[in-house]
């Protein structure tokens, strides 16, 4: 999966409030009780925890599918986060971007896809890097 865009949110934003409803929305029979709203929430209050290291980035390619990340996702990305073992992370690998789950065992470190299609990834150079940690994935049903 590779990135194609990059945006970040450091302009000053208006809030957009959207309503919060109390209780999750019921896959079973719907209950007439919860039909009242707890609270106004803006999503950036939601998304983004540090504005100035926040960036959105478009993602490409289905080798993150697994991990519910489809192409075209918008992933929101905090670039002031550790990159631990098992994290969704924005790589930069032979100069490009990548979005791939970050696994080290000892001093290996490699990149993996959830989609069985694609191969791991193995960063043995110097010159790969983390860009950022993806915090959260935003896509259209």
């Amino acid at each position: 999966m590779t990135v194609t865009a990059l945006f970040s949110p450091k302009q000053p934003r208006k809030k957009t409030m959207v309503s919060l409803m109390l209780s999750g929305a019921r896959a079973g029979f719907p209950s007439p009780a919860d039909d009242h709203i707890e609270k106004r929430l803006d999503l950036n209050d939601l998304l983004i925890t540090d504005k100035a290291s926040t960036f959105l980035v478009r993602a490409k390619g289905d080798s993150m599918i697994n991990a519910g990340i489809h192409d075209g996702d918008l992933l929101v990305v905090d670039r002031s986060l550790n990159a631990t073992d098992g994290r969704v992370i924005i790589a930069v690998v032979e100069g490009n971007f990548t979005v791939k789950r970050l696994r080290r065992k000892g001093a290996r470190v490699w990149l993996e896809a959830a989609n069985e299609k694609f191969a791991p990834i193995e960063i043995t150079d110097e010159e790969s890097a983390v860009w950022g940690v993806v915090t959260n994935a935003i896509h259209h049903l």
